[in-house]
Order: structure tokens, then sequence, then C-alpha cells
């Protein structure tokens, strides 16, 4: 039955990528916000009260050790330093992502820091508990195989036979009109679809520009009620192709600085989520990016601010071009097929044309020329003839990130030689699935057509059965975005073709949920207990204070399997860890 009390902590929703309350009034968001915060606070400083007087503390008081790798002797006196400060107000875990899941590729060096690193765990009665084996940010499982990256398909490209090599033909009529801001009248510009707000928040600048007679700039942010200072056209592509686009930016005060994006958008999707940390102020820069058309014929590319609030942008020499086979992947899952032009023919790999790989490959450097396709002599294709090429590429988003693929059989016996020499070094009693943010899949030949959430929940149980083997009875821990329909388990996330719906019903229910993301999620740890999990909440994100965090407990004692608290920075901040500590063991922090 809901209460009069399960009524009042009912949270506004957040959508995934905006992060906007769902239609409501904002003060009164803000208002229910503060006050259910508040309500929450008051519940912790019982709870306190109740520890004070004899009552069972949170089992579970760990720290999230982050951002070291132990390529430096100082990494440990740094971590050494947090683990203290975590011990000497009632810790007793630190979950640590060093890097454990590449235990194979490691220098003597880093085996004598870990020692040390577990040394002072010892020393300071926490428990070391590892985190590995992520999916979504792929880069452990690709220092063995890089090819096991996540792959888009590139189908029947055109290419052209000439002196023994095959080259891509594109379609010239594809591309950006007016990509140097040459045209214009005043401050409008022709071609565009619309850029916000010409004459008050966009500029055509003929004194300030990277080549030719102008750019395009934007300032005054502020007239925009949402800070927006973007321009917007629509092109017409051909789809499964992989496109470049490359833009000249210059950047004067830009505050804030990462509130610059390029867009590539179909309906309300992006097609090329990427990040480039600018600087708020920087000469002309050059940025390039890639991203694939999947089955669309057009798609709306911007460029510019959402949520500008001072200083000046300068873009310039805008441009749009159908690659040949950049970063092309090579894995059972993503094969490489050349075809004839009419398609009648199916010329074979290694007899009729050379093994299709990219040398130079890497999913971070896209500024460069895609391979050619050798021809071998002695074999069926003639100079001249018309080819259809078909391959899969590798791809970078937001900072970087490279997911890789879950439906090859070879991560798996990666994962099995990584946590046998973890359980060899470490001997772990509990292990942490770094299986968060898993923003591509579905798309080549060994997941395509696969339900993403039972490979998801296959996956995971996997992994879970592997550790177990090397050492049984170990008890695991898992991000929970991924399993949780109000976080990003469910359909049109990123670059996934699939829904990852109903994962929670395909692994094991003795996994510990660690619920994370953005203000206190009562919803999710409500719903994790009610499927039987148990939870933990990873909680603080680098505020300034530890309201959330009392929010969390707040929350927290009110549902069932509960398991205790994380603080979880992601920028290297523990000045509130202590406090942190006192609160959850009860030994006083602020009410």
């Amino acid at each position: 039955m809901t209460t009069w009390f399960d009524l009042f902590l009912m949270k506004p929703r957040r959508t995934e990528l905006r992060g906007e309350f769902a239609p409501r009034s904002r003060c009164l968001e803000k208002l229910i916000r503060r006050c259910t915060i508040g309500l929450f606070a008051a519940l912790a400083a019982l709870g306190s009260a109740a520890l004070l007087h004899g009552a069972e503390p949170c089992p579970e008081r760990l720290v999230w050790v982050f951002g070291w790798n132990l390529n430096r002797d100082s990494d440990v006196a740094e971590i050494s330093e947090v683990l203290e400060t975590a011990s000497q107000h009632g810790l007793n875990g630190a979950v640590m992502s060093l890097g454990l899941d590449t235990l194979c590729k490691r220098a003597p060096d880093y085996f004598r820091r870990l020692e040390q690193v577990q040394a002072a765990c010892h020393s300071n009665k926490l428990e070391l508990i590892p985190a590995i084996f992520s999916v979504g940010y792929g880069g452990a499982a690709l220092a063995h195989n890089r090819y096991l990256a996540a792959g888009l398909p590139v189908r029947d490209a055109p290419f052209l036979v000439e002196g023994g090599t095959a080259r891509l033909v594109p379609d010239e009529s594809i591309g950006l009109v007016n990509g140097g801001f040459e045209d214009f009248s005043g401050n409008k510009l022709a071609g565009y679809r619309f850029h916000d707000q010409p004459g008050e928040v966009s500029f055509v600048d003929s004194l300030v520009k990277h080549e030719g007679r102008a750019s395009l700039r934007f300032e005054n942010f502020t007239a925009n009620k949402a800070g927006h200072g973007r321009v917007m056209q629509e092109v017409r592509l051909q789809p499964h192709r992989c496109y470049r686009i490359t833009l000249w930016v210059k950047t004067e005060g830009l505050e804030p600085a990462n509130a610059f994006k390029v867009q590539v958008l179909a309906g309300n999707r992006a097609l090329a989520p990427r990040s480039f940390n600018l600087e708020p102020t920087s000469d002309w820069r050059k940025l390039t990016m890639v991203f694939n058309s999947f089955d669309l014929d057009s798609v709306r590319l911007y460029a510019g601010t959402w949520g500008g609030r001072a200083g000046r942008l300068w873009l310039d020499d805008w441009s749009l071009e159908e690659i040949g086979p950049l970063n092309v992947l090579r894995r059972p899952g993503t094969p490489v097929v050349v075809r004839s032009g009419d398609g009648a023919v199916t010329y074979a790999e290694g007899s009729d044309f050379a093994p299709l790989e990219d040398p130079q490959y890497s999913p971070y450097r896209v500024d460069r020329p895609a391979p050619l396709l050798q021809i071998l002599p002695g074999g069926r294709i003639r100079d001249g003839q018309r080819l259809n090429v078909s391959w899969y590429h590798s791809l970078a988003i937001n900072d970087g990130q490279v997911t890789v693929c879950m439906a090859e059989p070879e991560l798996y016996e990666i994962f099995d030689h990584e946590a046998a020499l973890l359980a060899e070094r470490l001997r772990p009693r509990r292990v942490f699935l770094n299986m968060d943010e898993i923003r591509m899949g579905g798309t080549c030949q060994a997941c395509r057509g696969r339900n993403m959430g039972e490979l998801l929940g296959e996956c995971v149980t996997r992994q879970t059965e592997i550790l177990r083997r090397h050492m049984p009875g170990a008890e695991i821990y898992i991000w929970s975005d991924m399993l949780d329909p109000g976080h990003n388990a469910h359909g049109d996330y990123y670059l996934v073709n699939g829904d990852f719906t109903g994962v929670w019903d395909h692994v094991p229910k003795d996994l510990v949920m660690a619920v994370w993301g953005g203000a206190p999620r009562e919803e999710s740890l409500r719903f994790f207990s009610d499927k039987g999990f148990r939870t933990l909440a990873a909680c603080y994100y680098d505020a300034d204070d530890l309201d959330d965090v009392r929010a969390w407990l707040g929350i927290g004692r009110t549902i069932p399997k509960f398991q205790g608290m994380m603080y979880t920075p992601w920028q290297k901040k523990y000045g509130l860890l202590a406090e942190f500590g006192d609160l959850l063991a009860g030994r006083g922090g602020r009410p």
C-alpha cells in the first residue's frame, strides 16, 4: 500500500541524455528536491543517533579508488593516503580500478607497486576489491586484441580498380553546402537550415577566419534563453557508409568550454556522440570525427554551443566526406566481403585480393587516409573493374570510449586468462564488475539480431562463472546502470542496435548492485530490491558537500537488502572522505 511517506519520496524523472525534469514547474521541482533531501538528511541523522545507541552500522563502507594506474611510485603514496583516511574514519573496503584485468601485460615495477598497495590495505584493515572486466570502456580487452571493438557496417561501397589497387568512389553530390561560410548576406548564411539569432548571437566575421573571406562567430550566448549558439544543415547520405566531419574552431574566453559540440542527429538520436575538450581560449584547432550512417539517407549536422554563458566561438571550413576502410576490423564477426559491381561474383581474400588491414589502426586517430584494397596478380579481378566492398569499422565516442563486442568468443578467453592471474596475485574475496555504459553493440555479424538484454545477461553470467571458477565463492558486485530500466537498460541507447530491457532477468540473483547516477535513486534501489538483489549506494560524484549522500543514506535505510555505501569520486576528489566515513559509521558528520 502506498503511504503519504511513499508519495513524498517520489522524485521527478530525469531523461538519460538531457538531464531535464519532465514537464512540471521548475520552482516546484526545486522545492520538492530540497524538502526531500532535507527529510532524508534528518532520517540519516536519526540513523546516526541510533548507531550511537548500539544499532548495526552499514556493513559495507567502501571507497572507490580511481584515476591511478600504478605507473609511478607516487601513485602508491597517493593511494596510501586515501586508504589511511578511509581506515581512520570507519571504512572497511577499497574498490580499485588499477588495470587489474591486464595483468599479463604488466612490467615488474607494476607488481612491486601493487604489492605495496595491497600491504597498505592490509595495514589499514581495508579489503582490496578489484574492479575489472569492462565492456563499455574496452581498453583492457583491446590491449589483447584491438579488433574486438564493436563494429559498425559499411555495405557495398563502390570501388574502382586502377593499377593494382581499388579505392572508394564516393558520391560527389554529398557534402556540406557553404561549409566555408563564404556565401552570406549580412549576418545570414546561405545553405543552412538555421543558425541561432543572426546578428544577435551568430555573426559572419570577415576579420577573424581560418581561410577564405569569412568565418561564423558566436557570442552573447545569454541572449538565447538556453545559451544556444549553433548552426545546422540537413545533408543527404548513402545508407551504411562511413563519413568524416572536419571543422576548424577558435575560442576566446568560452564558458563553459564543454558547452561546444558537433552533433549528428537523426530524430532525437545522436549518431556521433563525441567530445573534444576545447580550451576556453585557443587559436584555430582542427577537429575531426567519423560516424556511420546506419540505414539513414539524411541527417542533421550541428556545431556550436548548448548552454553557453560567456566568451566567443568561431567556426570555419566545415566539411563532410565519405571515406574508405579506415580502422577496418578483422575478427570472425566482422568479415570483409568484395563482390563484383553487379553482385554476381564474390571474390576470395588471399587469392583475388590481399587481406584488407589498416596498418595505422586507431579509433582515436581518424584524420588520415584510409588504406587501399590491394589486388593480387593472377586473381579474377581486372583493372578498370567496379567492385562493391563491405567491411566493419570501430568508432570512439564521447571522450575516446571504445566498446567491445560481447558476442565474440575470444573475449571470454581473455577474461578467463586474466581471472586466473588475478586469483594468483590477489586472491580477492570480492570482485567488482566494471560493466557500465555499454554504448555500442548489436551491429556486427557476431551480435546482430541478438536480444541485447539476453546478450548482456549472458556476458555478465559468464564473467561471474569465470571468476568463481578461479575464486570459488567470490562475491560479485556490478555497476547498476546497464541493468536498471530507469537508467540505461532500455532501447534507443546511444549506438546500440537493440534493447537492453529485461537484462535483469538474465543475470545471477546473488549479484550486488552498485546503484549510481545523478541524484539519489530511490526508484532504482527499490527496483533491484524488489527483484531480489542486494544493493549498494555508489554516491558522491565530486560535489562540495555530502547532502546527496545523506539523502542516499536516508533512502537506503528504508530498502530491504541494502548493503551500504561507497564514496565514489570521478575526479580524485577525496576531501570529504573523512566526513563520509564518520557519517556512515555513526561517529558524527553534519546532520
